[in-house]
């Protein structure tokens, strides 16, 4: 008996090691291929897509599909955006070590587990109540203590912890809330989609220099609708 645990133990560890191995490969791939290939060259972001398991914040039903080129379905009508935008959006605010970052739209948690690989503290809010609980999960399980999850309404941002440093959007809104931009710092960014969940979405970079308020339409895009509390 002790003899057949001991095999089943090693077989379990074996089965283990190969799908770690099969996703650290894939994931390489996936940054190698879509997104460094793709005109990705900030080495902090390239390096926070290497380290974080993308397969840690999918279903596990869709987690042979984590590395695919596309965003994926994780509940209550939300997504997992696809690793291209998540790093795409990453670089343009340029994140450093000792920043601070709001992101809206915590979803699963992952665009905050890449952030946190790179700055010293994200907060993050999520309105979706299940969501946010499971995130929160999430990332305290897989030990990321620099990041701070809200169960609240995204728009109004987190004024006890502001300025920012730079603001993550995750979420399509019809126009930029007034409350995150009085949030950013001076000398901040926001990246944000903007436009109708049922039209034209672009990603929209938002700068503050010396209180004067510029955008720049960068990419086209489509995110699920940026959700309000009621």
């Amino acid at each position: 008996m002790k003899s057949l645990i001991i095999i089943l133990i090693a077989l379990f560890t074996s089965l283990s090691l190969v799908q770690s191995d099969e996703f650290r490969y894939k994931r390489e791939r996936m940054v190698r291929h879509q997104i460094e290939g793709r005109g990705i060259s900030d080495e902090s972001t390239l390096k926070a897509m290497k380290n974080v398991q993308r397969h840690l914040f999918v279903p596990e039903e869709l987690k042979q599909n984590a590395y695919d080129d596309r965003p994926l379905p994780i509940g209550y009508g939300q997504t997992i955006s696809q690793p291209y935008i998540v790093a795409y959006m990453t670089e343009i605010i340029l994140p450093r070590k000792g920043q601070k970052v709001l992101e809206i739209g915590t979803g699963s948690g992952y665009q905050a587990a890449v952030l946190a690989e790179i700055v010293d503290t994200v907060y993050t809010i999520e309105i979706i109540t299940e969501l946010s609980n499971s995130a929160e999960q999430r990332l305290k399980k897989l030990n990321y203590k620099n990041v701070y999850v809200k169960n609240a309404d995204g728009y109004y941002g987190w004024k006890e912890a502001a300025p920012f440093d730079a603001i993550v959007v995750t979420a399509a809104a019809e126009f930029v809330p007034p409350p995150l931009v009085e949030q950013l710092k001076d000398g901040g960014k926001m990246i944000i989609p903007v436009g109708s969940p049922f039209l034209n979405q672009n990603l929209v970079l938002i700068e503050k220099k010396k209180n004067k308020v510029t955008s720049k339409n960068l990419i086209p895009v489509r995110f699920v609708p940026f959700t309000r509390g009621k």
